[in-house]
């Protein structure tokens, strides 16, 4: 990881949880920020939770520019930013993981948690994106959820749980993440997105078939494939 991908990552760390501050009103909602958990299979690393009688709100920034393509079942998206193309993991993806390890860690059931992606700096989606991955609006997106699932105590409670199951925002602490990181997503055996094992399996349909990819073992209910090769 590049100390420029670090400080723009950063930035967009920044401008969210400034946002929350700005436009959340602190009773309601209660924000944690920048937390680090431990998984089954490494760490997590989590921009912004906000715990609220209307459900757990899990958000992951990304501080971008140029022209973002992607789609929902993509294990990958792609920045185009001044004739260069970028690829990065899909977001979506990656958020799951979040909202599964909290799901865990507190033991509430996964239907509570709600996956936002907010992107920061000058960007622009060029595919159709879902509702929850926005450029814009993401405090307005929250606060069109109004259906109570929580109780005031157990909103209390969970945060009280999260900042408890948090490790200590130390360099030691990131610098464990990003190798859980690339531990994880090198790995043959393990689905990174929601922990369970990877099948080695045979393209049958489309274009590809008769080709080898590696499949989670949850499929439908996780997607996650990766390209032979692309993993050791």
């Amino acid at each position: 990881m590049s100390l420029k991908s670090v400080i723009k990552g950063w930035a967009g760390e920044v401008q969210g949880s400034l946002a929350k501050k700005l436009f959340l009103d602190g009773e309601t909602y209660i924000d944690v920020d920048n937390v680090i958990i431990p998984t089954s299979n490494g760490t997590t690393q989590i921009d912004h939770v906000i715990v609220s009688r209307y459900g757990v709100f899990v958000i992951e920034t990304k501080n971008m520019d140029g022209w973002i393509f992607g789609s929902e079942k993509n294990p990958q998206w792609t920045q185009s930013i001044f004739g260069k193309k970028f690829r990065f993991q899909n977001p979506l993806h990656q958020n799951y993981r979040h909202t599964k390890a909290l799901s865990e860690l507190l033991g509430i059931p996964h239907d509570n948690f709600f996956s936002i992606v907010m992107f920061w700096g000058e960007c622009e989606f060029k595919t159709p994106m879902p509702p929850n991955v926005m450029a814009k609006g993401y405090v307005s997106y929250i606060k069109g959820h109004t259906e109570v699932l929580l109780s005031d105590q157990q909103v209390q409670d969970i945060a009280v749980a999260i900042r408890g199951g948090m490790l200590d925002n130390s360099w030691g602490t990131r610098r464990q993440h990003v190798e859980a990181l690339k531990e994880r997503f090198s790995s043959t055996t393990t689905c990174p997105k929601c922990g369970a094992a990877l099948v080695l399996r045979t393209a049958r349909v489309s274009a590809n078939a008769g080709s080898q990819f590696y499949g989670c073992k949850n499929y439908p209910a996780c997607r996650y494939t990766a390209k032979v090769g692309t993993r050791s």
